[in-house]
């Protein structure tokens, strides 16, 4: 009995649930499913140009032996429909798109086909994917849109606000004939038409159920596909990293890398670095690179970012991987290895470390003289007198002297005998110790040690070598002096086994002294080091710029600004990478040319002053150097192009103050030939096969760099108030002032010098009115009253003074101002620049952008 009441109570849950079921199913009604997705990737949109595709857009499942295609179903529902495929735009909101469906029951770019009564899904096997060429994407979805209005086919797009409104739930004709209507639909179509990315599409599937009256007008919502990537487009390919020249680098980064890839887009991809410790702690940096890099969307050439632990002790395995920015999609990471840093590459710390042999003070004769006696008689004499034979000679006398004897107590009274050529040594010897003794001049003692000076140690070194090392500056004086009068030894010149000469030495450790003594003693400053590195390439990289000063006041080295190392590059191109606006100076002041090309890629030094973001050092050399501002690396790029593609406002607006062309073209090509066929239209049939190259408009990383490329100037984001006193000065003292300069011998020229300007003197003279610039500028940069008339009075305009005092009711420069200068500046008087070095960037573009 009780199971039977079970089983009827249990029928009785089940029914229950089931009709709750068909209750839930009835009251969801018909609505459209799809059952088999689109390839996602690997089918081609081809243009008109091309002809027909070889099959249609496969299904995602689909395989070589099984062929599938995209399909939808309609649930809850048995009869006849009609289902509409447009193409949508992958945005979170669609648009219709530009591109359009072709196939047997495509028209118009959409594709329609009737679903049979007998079916509940329906597929879509010969489907293709028209490519418009891209001065007609406006035009054709111009069109699109109106016909999409007029069929009722726009549910679930957006063209505009007042018409998306006017879609119901059903299907019907309408007549596009109201002027407002069709100039929204332009304007929309012109809007969508700029950010429309014509390498992605998603089909959108609209079914409509018939009416009373047989017509398909009952709307159910549309679904949307995958997103559907043009396998020819750069950013629909697997990405992938082919190949890499180095797999490990320093963990201070930096470091070149040639990567191979598979097909990228050059404004479209990073160079992804990361970490993933045991811990769960993760580090990521990223590869530096600009578009310029990229090469023809299959190579780019990066350098390293910096390791997160700057003091690693032993080498760790990073990964390095390809990412997509759009859709962050990555590759196959490959290893990576950081290294420790080498602080001391150049090896001179670890030898200034290594233990010095301990000379007794007497006993061993020093340099072998305990082994000078031979045999066993002879010796000492009793009566201490000079012998003549034997050819002993005078030597004699330092054997048998009373004083001596003691020195010599151990040894058994023998007759001193010597070789001839000890003899003779000996002889040299005692002569160099008597002449230093009577001139005291250190050159005397150390000649007869010539034929030891190309004695080298363990590591290579020579005598001259220790002595730079050890940072013996007499020493390596003394020591060249000698070492020029050898015959037939090039000691002064020899290498060690790095291959440095004590010269390279001398100026890696920063010792002027060492290095001039070297100069004047002819050491030849041609000489390089394993890296192919001359003494003025090392000189370049230093801050102060002193050494390369020192290098050029001799004529050999200034064959060697136009020299270049094994990695390509010159002295002004390391100067410029390192930083070093003195360097950079002196060698620009010695005649070398801003326009030496580096040999990997022909990057200028205004090229490498552009990728490191260095504004001070690019107005120098546009300024100081006068550098070609379009000047061209080897494919074509200018210095715009790189700060362009980086995204740099304030290099952007000071390459184009100085005459930068934004329209100029590189040889890098805009689109590629296979895949746009716009060249074949026939309003560009005079164009025919012709491919624009890429300038820095196409290549601008952001929209204030574009803005600037377009002759906005460019505003800098936090005004910096100045920080001297010359704002104090009225309007009309400074014209006052202006007008007297001018006037005065020499002008406005020998003032900017004065005030540690000259290097702005070139700017200047662009403008119309170099006097008020140059007050302008001094004032930008936080000049004060007082240095302006110590300035004056150097340059001897005495009116000028007058105005000045003048103005501020003194006549002593002392209690005149009790305004006190900058702390870090120098006296006015010198000719120093301090100013383009603190606030190189707002004075740079404020004088450039007002001389434009």
């Amino acid at each position: 009995m009780r199971s039977t009441l079970w089983f009827e109570y249990s029928g009785l849950l089940l029914f229950n649930i089931f009709s709750c079921c068909l209750f839930s199913v009835a009251l969801e009604g018909p609505c459209l499913q799809i059952t088999e997705q689109p390839k996602q990737r690997g089918f081609r949109f081809r243009y008109g140009c091309e002809g027909p595709s070889h099959g249609g857009l496969p299904g995602a499942s689909s395989e070589k032996n099984r062929k599938t295609y995209p399909q939808v179903k309609i649930c809850n529902y048995h009869g006849p429909a009609r289902v509409v495929v447009q193409l949508v735009t992958n945005t979170k909101h669609p648009n219709l798109h530009a591109h359009s469906l072709v196939g047997k029951q495509c028209e118009k770019g959409i594709c329609i086909s009737d679903l049979q009564p007998k079916d509940s899904c329906i597929s879509f096997p010969n489907l293709g994917i028209l490519h418009v060429t891209k001065k007609n994407v406006s035009k054709t979805l111009e069109d699109r849109m109106s016909e999409a209005y007029i069929l009722g086919y726009n549910y679930g797009v957006a063209i505009h606000p007042d018409i998306d409104s006017l879609s119901g739930e059903t299907h019907i004709h309408r007549e596009l004939t109201g002027r407002t209507h069709k100039i929204l639909i332009r304007q929309s179509a012109a809007q969508q038409a700029k950010d429309m990315d014509l390498s992605v599409v998603r089909l959108m599937f609209t079914a409509f159920l018939p009416d009373g009256e047989g017509g398909f007008t009952r709307r159910l919502d549309p679904v949307i596909s995958e997103p559907i990537y043009d396998s020819k487009a750069p950013n629909a390919s697997n990405l992938k990293i082919v190949r890499m020249d180095r797999t490990a680098g320093c963990v201070t980064g930096g470091e070149e890398v040639y990567l191979l890839c598979d097909k990228v887009q050059k404004d479209d991809i990073q160079v992804r670095f990361y970490e993933e410790d045991e811990t769960g702690n993760s580090w990521e940096a990223f590869g530096d690179f600009s578009p310029t890099d990229v090469h023809r969307q299959f190579a780019i050439v990066f350098k390293t970012p910096k390791y997160r632990d700057q003091n690693l002790q032993k080498p760790i395995s990073v990964f390095v991987q390809l990412k997509r920015k759009s859709d962050n999609e990555t590759s196959e990471p490959k290893p990576f290895t950081y290294h420790p840093q080498i602080i001391d590459k150049e090896e001179v710390q670890r030898k200034r470390q290594k233990t010095l042999p301990n000379f007794p003070d007497y006993g061993g004769a020093g340099g072998g003289a305990s082994n000078m006696y031979r045999g066993t008689g002879g010796g000492p004499t009793a009566g201490g007198g000079h012998s003549s034979g034997g050819g002993a000679g005078p030597v004699a006398c330092v054997c048998v002297s009373a004083r001596a004897s003691a020195f010599v107590s151990p040894f058994p009274p023998a007759e001193c005998v010597f070789e001839p050529h000890l003899a003779e040594l000996a002889k040299k010897h005692t002569r160099a110790l008597f002449s230093y003794v009577i001139t005291g001049d250190i050159c005397n003692l150390l000649a007869p040690q010539r034929p030891l000076m190309a004695a080298q140690d363990e590591n290579g070194d020579t005598g001259l070598h220790l002595g730079v090392i050890y940072s013996q500056t007499d020493a390596v004086k003394n020591l060249a002096q000698v070492i020029t009068v050898i015959p037939g030894e090039d000691v002064l010149n020899m290498r060690n086994d790095l291959y440095q000469t004590p010269l390279h030495l001398a100026v890696v450790t920063r010792q002027k002294e060492a290095a001039e003594a070297l100069l004047m003693a002819e050491a030849d400053v041609t000489l390089t080091d394993r890296h192919g590195n001359t003494a003025l390439h090392l000189a370049a990289q230093q801050k102060d710029g002193e050494m390369v000063q020192l290098l050029l006041r001799h004529r050999a080295a200034l064959e060697l600004t136009a020299m270049a190392n094994t990695a390509g590059l010159c002295p002004l191109h390391l100067a410029v990478v390192a930083n070093s606006l003195g360097s950079v100076r002196a060698l620009l002041k010695s005649g070398a040319s801003p326009e030496v090309q580096e040999r990997t890629s022909g990057r200028t030094p205004l090229h490498l002053a552009t990728e490191h973001d260095n504004v001070s050092l690019a107005g120098c050399l546009l300024l100081e150097g006068d550098a070609k501002v379009d000047s061209l690396t080897y494919n074509g790029s200018t210095p715009l192009h790189i700060a362009a593609g980086r995204g740099s406002p304030k290099l952007s607006a000071l390459l184009v103050a100085a005459g930068a062309d934004p329209r100029k073209e590189n040889f890098e090509p805009l689109f590629f030939s296979d895949e746009e066929c716009s060249a074949l239209d026939e309003e560009a049939e005079d164009d025919e096969g012709y491919v624009p190259g890429t300038t820095p408009l196409n290549m601008a990383a952001s929209p204030e760099v574009r803005e600037i490329l377009n002759g906005k100037p460019y505003q800098p984001s936090i005004a910096v108030e100045p920080q001297g006193d010359m704002r104090d000065l009225d309007g009309e003292t400074k014209r006052a002032l202006c007008q007297c300069v001018e006037e005065s011998l020499g002008g406005w020229e020998n003032l900017a010098q004065a005030l540690g300007l000259g290097v702005l003197t070139n700017a200047f003279r662009l403008c119309p009115q170099p006097t008020s610039a140059l007050m302008d500028s001094y004032e930008v940069s936080g000049g004060t009253i007082r240095e302006l008339l110590a300035g004056l009075k150097s340059v001897g305009n005495s009116g000028a003074v007058r105005i000045l005092q003048e103005h501020c009711m003194c006549d002593d420069t002392d209690n005149m101002h009790t305004t006190q200068p900058l702390p870090g500046r120098n006296h006015p008087l010198a000719n120093t620049h301090t100013h383009t070095q603190t606030q190189s960037a707002s004075l740079f573009s404020h004088i450039l952008c007002s001389c434009h």
